[in-house]
């Protein structure tokens, strides 16, 4: 009996410690290497363990009791704010799921997940039967009654099948504008849009530790269109009803959502719209809370966006092997000037800078005048290129990344575009060359 005890009491630890586990399959296999595990609270993400991603897509990895519940985010490859989905951990049970990056991902065990998915699924398909309603004109007005019927019948179902769990904060939150009776299309978008946020709590713990607020936000901004305006406006009005929206949101979170929305102004190129929401929301809340890399960040971008005056620096020119030092803005002769920024390191600017060397020269002289900005550790390499490259005007910028000029002009990559007028002011910033040609050639 006492040797029973001793091996009970030996066994206990393992017992407590032993929980629950977040089992995955990723495909295809070979594009996955490893899983990272955090959990996420509403200021930080908490590293909690990874596991290689075995050759037939798999990972396993065991959860103790340190391990509570909430949410969790899986990051599966870099850079990790890109590369990352949300889970529900309640540590009451296992966590098994499949995930490819063009379908998404799909759970078989966790009741918690699969509610949310479900609900999901089944909320979409009745979205579908609304669209399809409007787009095919129907006038039965009956039949459209129904279908929100329907609507109303599924959200409240899936609500009481998620109470007291995690899952029940997303799925309250996603309560769309349901009509209780007929409305016409113009009527219904209006009101969708003017109710959306109607239950969506900024202040709530579960949804700020996971992507559901950037996610809601962006649908607004780059989904609603009730105010039948051109892209940039309504991109604006949208910006600020979502600001409107979450007004009694902690500060952290307001800062967080709209850098990602300005962030996504960015990327799609709506310099206007970014740079509206630096002025009128962001950089002012990046002053005040002594934000310096971003304020810097948000004011450089502007500085550099389409419409603004390039920003200066030194040059050399040279002509019948007189070199003379001057600076961009001093730069005269050509209808427009490009200021390209490359590197002897990179691949892509390899490929790139002999293609726009040849178009260049293929132009009627004075057309364009190229200079080159050369982003390097050394220049040895660089100088022997550069020979290649006669008629561009070259400069050094050694530091690479921590170069003077690469940072006025905020640049993330190389190479990349800056199409001046003859006044230098920023005319276009083409993705790569092909960009630059069409713009050219447009």
């Amino acid at each position: 009996m006492l040797k029973k005890l001793l091996f009970l009491m030996l066994l206990m630890p393992t017992l407590l410690l032993a929980q629950h586990s977040i089992n995955g399959t990723f495909t295809p296999a070979e594009d996955f290497k490893t899983a990272i595990i955090y959990k996420v609270t509403p200021n930080e993400s908490v590293y909690v363990t990874h596991s290689e991603i075995e050759e037939d897509g798999t990972f396993k990895v065991e959860l103790d009791s340190t391990v509570t519940k909430g949410m969790y985010r899986i990051v599966y490859a870099m850079p990790q704010e890109e590369f990352n989905f949300d889970i529900i951990y309640n540590a009451a049970e296992d966590v098994v799921f499949t995930f490819n990056q063009e379908t998404g991902i799909k759970f078989q065990e966790s009741i918690e997940n699969k509610l949310v998915n479900s609900y999901t699924n089944s909320m979409s398909m009745v979205s579908q039967s609304i669209g399809n309603f409007f787009r095919q004109q129907s006038t039965d007005t009956l039949a459209l009654e129904s279908i929100f019927k329907t609507q109303k019948q599924t959200q409240d179902s899936f609500e009481e099948a998620a109470k007291n769990t995690v899952a029940l904060n997303f799925i309250k939150a996603n309560r769309p504008y349901i009509p209780e009776g007929y409305e016409d299309l113009t009527t219904y978008i209006s009101n969708l849009q003017t109710h959306f946020f109607d239950h969506v709590d900024f202040n709530n713990d579960v949804l700020q530790s996971s992507n559901f607020l950037i996610e809601r936000t962006l649908n607004y901004v780059f989904g609603m269109d009730a105010y039948g305006e051109d892209q940039v406006t309504t991109y604006v009005m949208n910006t600020k009803d979502v600001v409107q929206a979450m007004s009694e949101a902690p500060v952290n979170i307001k800062i967080t959502l709209l850098q990602v929305l300005w962030q996504q102004m960015v990327e799609t190129n709506f310099d206007e719209v970014a740079n509206y929401i630096s002025d009128e929301f962001l950089l002012p809340l990046a002053k005040e809370h002594e934000l310096h890399e971003l304020a810097e960040q948000l004011i450089t971008y502007k500085n550099t966006s389409i419409g603004a005056l390039a920003p200066d620096f030194e040059l050399e020119t040279q002509v019948n092997a007189v070199k003379t030092r001057t600076s961009l803005h001093k730069l005269e002769g050509a209808k427009k000037y490009l200021v390209v920024f490359w590197s002897s390191t990179c691949g892509h600017c390899l490929e790139e800078i002999p293609q726009l060397y040849s178009y260049i020269n293929s132009l009627e002289k004075d057309t364009i005048k190229v200079i080159a900005v050369g982003l390097e550790d050394e220049p040895f390499e660089w100088r022997k290129l550069t020979i290649e490259y006669p008629e561009f005007t070259h400069v050094l910028g050694i530091g690479k990344w921590d170069n003077s000029i690469g940072n006025s002009y905020n640049v993330q990559s190389t190479p990349s575009y800056y199409v001046l007028s003859e006044d230098k002011t920023i005319l276009a910033k083409p993705f790569d060359f092909q960009a630059f040609k069409k713009w050219m050639e447009e």
